[in-house]
């Protein structure tokens, strides 16, 4: 009895700290698909883990978009943002004078932001020294001079309000050579002499490192872009200890500090968490980790996610797509209205559809189902994979022997049984075959899944463009090709199990 009571009274004690303890609050920081953005998500991210949250940091989402819905949607709490950029693209047409009402503008959607961090990001345009020098260019007036010159311009550029359409107004530039195209390949455009003319953000490294002049803006033309960040009003509330830490940073990184880190990250090819961890050390005096992961666990963690998207749609797509290909070769008044619309949705480009699902995923959220990471990655999968197995199933059925089927109505064999015994099993290789052209897509197309944060093997791909980091590049490349040939040869195995004797590849021969 009294061994049982002194159990029970220590049992308490060890029990009663733990159930005591307050779970850290989760804070999930999201950043934009630049280098810069990255940097002060993970600056952010450290701050949040030292002030006692467990902190998420989304990388390398796509546009401006994704990550405002994101916030207001609650699925980020956190991420770094423009001024410029708020009131020239998020809040455009309001006028938004000064930073009182842009606070009011951004509180009218639950948002708060912090003051300026110190440093103006504005855009710019530039060209190669030499060339410019040559042709006497130094302003974005003198550029009215050579309407032969060819411009390159991010796609958010060329549609923001301040971009391409109103500069081109502005300053009545007659160039019509003009491309739209990612940040990070148009300097290598500039390098290699394809384009003449690109927007650059003032604190790019590569300003220096590719030798290029930022052409003067003489007529003001483009506002003043103060980074800050943006984060959900709640958090004040849930972790006012992570925003006190935010706006630690009001003022902190001058212009100068930020074009350091981001030449540390472009051209030394420092990673960002070291980076980050290394400023907020300097700066504020914490020591944070930055978690940088060794290549074998890098290798795991993007295998995994990978795997996990392409198996979930794959899974997905054969339970809807095989159905609706024995309805369509049942019914030939249905035949062309569902091969139609998996064709469509084939058609589609990836990029777009991702992009088209997260708005369609977002009254979901209170389901518990995010409009980020794997839900619109795996649902534009699982409609990729759609047509070559409704396609395929299609085919393997009508185009069995008829003689069969009048053999197995002659038996008595209900329609069902037919299917089940004779018309499924000969049309197995070609199903099969679909499955396999359906796997072996979504290998490759589960890449895009990190523009949208659901990681995988596009995750360093991504990262390797924006670095120009050939090895980083690989490493997503590599491993998605050698999985495409894996499931290529699981799918030869399973053949061997599934297909009958007589229809397999190797009893032709």
């Amino acid at each position: 009895m009294r061994r049982g009571l002194r159990f029970a009274v220590g049992l308490v004690f060890l029990v009663a700290p733990s159930a005591g303890a307050a779970e850290p609050e989760a804070v999930t920081v999201g950043s934009k698909k630049f280098t810069e953005s990255v940097i002060l998500g993970e600056v952010a991210a450290q701050l949040a883990e030292a002030a006692g949250a467990q902190a998420k940091h989304r990388r390398e989402l796509g546009g401006t978009r994704i990550l405002w819905n994101a916030l207001r949607g609650g699925e980020l709490d956190v991420y770094p943002e423009y001024t410029g950029t708020l009131r020239g693209e998020l809040f455009a047409g309001r006028e938004l004078a000064d930073a009182a009402a842009l606070d009011a503008a951004l509180a009218e959607e639950g948002i708060r932001a912090s003051r300026p961090l110190g440093f103006n990001n504005t855009y710019v345009l530039g060209m190669v020294e030499a060339r410019a020098e040559a042709l006497g260019v130094r302003t974005i007036s003198d550029l009215v001079r050579h309407p032969d010159l060819r411009f390159g311009f991010t796609d958010e550029f060329m549609k923001r309000g301040e971009g391409w359409p109103s500069l081109r107004r502005e300053y009545r530039l007659p160039q019509g050579n003009v491309r739209g195209l990612d940040h990070d390949i148009s300097y290598r455009g500039l390098d290699s002499g394809e384009l003449d003319v690109i927007d650059l953000y003032s604190t790019d490294a590569e300003i220096d490192y590719y030798g290029l002049r930022a052409l003067e803006d003489d007529r003001g033309h483009f506002p003043r872009y103060d980074a800050v960040f943006l984060w959900r009003a709640d958090l004040e509330a849930r972790a006012p200890a992570v925003v006190a830490a935010l706006r630690g940073l009001e003022g902190r990184i001058p212009e100068a500090g930020m074009v350091a880190m981001n030449a540390r990250a472009k051209i030394g090819g420092d990673a960002e968490g070291v980076i980050a961890s290394e400023f907020v050390a300097a700066t504020l005096g914490l020591t944070t980790d930055p978690h940088e992961a060794g290549l074998a666990e890098r290798l795991l963690t993007t295998t995994l996610e990978h795997l996990r998207l392409v198996a979930i749609s794959l899974l997905a797509a054969i339970l809807v797509a095989i159905p609706l290909g024995i309805l369509a070769a049942r019914h030939a008044a249905l035949a062309q209205p569902i091969l139609g619309t998996v064709g469509v949705i084939q058609t589609i480009p990836a990029l777009a559809l991702l992009v088209l699902l997260m708005p369609l995923l977002a009254p979901l959220r209170s389901f518990g189902i995010s409009s980020l990471g794997d839900p619109p990655a795996i649902l534009a999968l699982f409609l990729y994979s759609l047509l070559p197995i409704v396609r395929n199933t299609y085919a393997g059925l009508h185009d069995t022997s008829p003689s069969l089927r009048e053999s197995a109505a002659a038996l008595g064999l209900e329609p069902r049984a037919r299917l089940r015994l004779i018309e499924l099993p000969m049309a197995s290789r070609t199903i099969l075959a679909g499955v396999k052209t359906a796997a072996v897509i979504n290998v490759g197309f589960a890449t895009l899944g990190a523009l949208v944060g659901a990681g995988g093997y596009g995750q360093p791909i991504l990262s390797g463009i924006r670095l120009d980091d050939v090895g980083l590049i690989l490493e997503g490349a590599v491993p998605a090709a050698l999985l495409a040939l894996a499931v290529q040869g699981v799918f030869e195995l399973a053949e061997r199990r599934l297909v009958p004797l007589g229809l397999r590849h190797d009893a032709d021969h």
